[in-house]
């Protein structure tokens, strides 16, 4: 596994606690679902949230929320149509973390991603 791989796993693994502090239930991680890889499938209450988390080390090109652009946002809903949530509530989140400073920022943005 390369270096951009561990990090991307350790990202996921950061979100994928901050949602067991907030007293979630992480359910999966790295579902493929309609050919889309979600990091987490995450179950707040009875509704089901798939987060996508995005780790950036710079800011200059925009920051980690915004490299979830137009085709990953389509992708995502397209795995969302795919769970299907058997009529419980979904939603998709994102997670963005980055780097600065030496330190770490976490921006959880609910409900970032909607028809």
């Amino acid at each position: 596994m390369g270096i951009a791989q561990r990090r991307g796993r350790s990202g996921e693994a950061l979100a994928a606690a901050y949602f067991e502090l907030l007293g979630c239930e992480v359910l999966v991680r790295n579902l493929k679902l309609a050919g889309v890889e979600v990091d987490l499938v995450v179950a707040d209450g009875a509704t089901r949230v798939l987060v996508e988390v995005k780790l950036r080390g710079r800011t200059d090109f925009g920051g980690a929320a915004l490299a979830v652009d137009q085709r990953k946002r389509e992708r995502l809903k397209r795995a969302a149509r795919a769970l299907g949530s058997g009529g419980a509530p979904l939603r998709i989140d994102v997670v963005a973390l980055e780097t600065l400073d030496g330190g770490l920022t976490l921006r959880h943005y609910r409900n970032a991603i909607t028809d």
